[in-house]
């Protein structure tokens, strides 16, 4: 089986929408990621990652019934599948963090631009 490979903002999407279980919606998943996370995340971003996520199998979604809130229009929802909660888990084991550690590590740091290091210092 093809191993899924999850970037950050898509693990992030994918865990939040478990928290979620049946009330993930593309506005939810993104105030829930805003109170979450130190900086903010927009609308587009988050829609743009659902669905990604729909076409690889990750999640699946249905038509939830229309809201008062929301001027009678119906809101799409989306579940984790089985595939999704696998690449989790794939994501958990991969243990990115320490991978990421490691290439730093080997990383010299004569090898990091001049402008970059000046990002670090702000």
């Amino acid at each position: 089986m093809k191993r899924a490979f999850l970037g950050d903002l898509e693990e992030v999407v994918l865990l939040t929408m478990t928290a979620l279980q049946d009330s993930a919606y593309s506005a939810s998943t993104t105030q829930t990621i805003d109170q979450q996370m130190a900086s903010s995340i927009n609308f587009p971003t988050v829609h743009n990652t659902l669905h990604r996520h729909q076409e690889q199998g990750f999640v699946s979604s249905r038509i939830g019934g229309a809201t008062a809130d929301r001027g009678g229009r119906q809101k799409r929802l989306f579940t984790v599948t089985t595939a999704g909660q696998r690449a989790l888990i794939e994501c958990r084991r991969a243990d990115v963090r320490q991978v990421r550690a490691q290439l730093w590590d080997g990383l010299a740091i004569q090898q990091i631009p001049t402008q970059i290091l000046q990002l670090w210092e702000v």
